[in-house]
């Protein structure tokens, strides 16, 4: 697999990036051992980067998978919420001791909403840039669900690398749509900015719609690499096979569809009600100031379009 730069840095990656917030015990629950030969497993495959949060509770997996894989041949991005110099310090040096390595490619703000949050998170980017002096980061960016944060990325230069949604719907962007999104990444990527995006299928509600929501995502020339989750040696390969050839080989959409897919609800659900206004087969409920999927749910994905904090995904 081909490998790109991300913007203007020295950083080389896969133009997949292994998404592995879906083999924690949020998702898939597979065991560390599972999930670090699903890594290597990957990175055999020519998949070099991959995808983690302090939040995602997984760095045991990557510790285990780099016993296998030369650490300056690989890509770990990971994400914070830190907000002052000692919480991003404490962020960095978990990642870099559970990792167990003496630096992290890319960190990133997890989150950011708009200039105005970026500013409030300063104390942690000035941090940051430190930590890159000292060489314990090599890039140095922010994640986000929203048109304006991106827009925040066009302000600061200390922002090299930026992960936003991108999915051919616009399913997750909290304040606009896939064009307007679009617009603001193709400007920062003309800046030399890195983009790599993020639930290019709309975490999980494009499945039936997988090729044609890739395919979507892969011809946009200004994306560097594409974060999808993966939780088996069947969704690499069909992953991969997406990206090289625009389509899953029968047997492997087989194998794929005959897994159970459900749809989850994330612990930070606000009980807002807009999902069970907007389910049309009553299958999703408020009970105990939560959103619970009932037996009635036909895992359409509706509810997830209107969930502010896009916490509703199937999976």
């Amino acid at each position: 697999m081909d490998k790109v730069k991300l913007g203007n840095t020295d950083i080389e990656v896969s133009k997949l990036c292994f998404g592995s917030l879906t083999m924690t015990p949020f998702q898939a629950n597979l065991s560390t051992k599972e999930g670090a030969y699903l890594i290597e497993y990957a990175f055999n495959k020519g998949i070099n980067f991959l995808d983690t949060a302090e939040i995602y509770d997984n760095y045991q997996y990557i510790r285990e998978a780099l016993k296998g894989i030369k650490r300056e041949d690989y890509i770990i991005a990971s994400k914070t919420y830190a907000y002052t110099k000692e919480m991003a310090q404490d962020s960095l040096e978990t990642a870099l001791k559970e990792v167990g390595t003496d630096y992290i490619d890319v960190f990133l703000l997890h989150e950011q909403e708009s200039v105005h949050t970026v500013k409030g998170h300063y104390e942690a980017v000035e941090y940051f840039m430190k930590a890159k002096d000292e060489g314990k980061i090599r890039g140095f960016g922010i994640s986000t669900h929203r048109v304006s944060g991106a827009e925040a990325a066009k302000k600061y230069k200390e922002i090299e690398i930026v992960h936003p949604i991108i999915n051919k719907n616009g399913i997750g962007i909290h304040d606009g749509n896939i064009e307007d999104m679009l617009k603001i990444v193709n400007e920062l990527h003309n800046m030399g900015k890195g983009i790599y995006g993020m639930k290019p299928l709309g975490g999980g509600h494009l499945i039936k719609d997988v090729e044609e929501a890739f395919n979507f995502v892969k011809s946009i020339s200004f994306i560097d690499s594409i974060a999808i989750g993966m939780q088996s040696i069947d969704e690499i390969d069909a992953n991969i096979h997406l990206l090289e050839h625009g389509y899953i080989p029968d047997e492997l959409k087989i194998k794929i569809n005959k897994k159970n897919r459900k749809l989850i609800v994330a612990d930070y659900c606000i009980a807002c009600g807009n999902c069970q206004k907007r389910c049309k087969q009553n299958g999703i409920i408020i009970k105990e100031n939560r959103a619970v999927p009932n037996d009635k749910c036909i895992l359409c994905g509706y509810c997830a379009t209107v969930c502010p904090e896009f916490c509703i995904k199937v999976i």
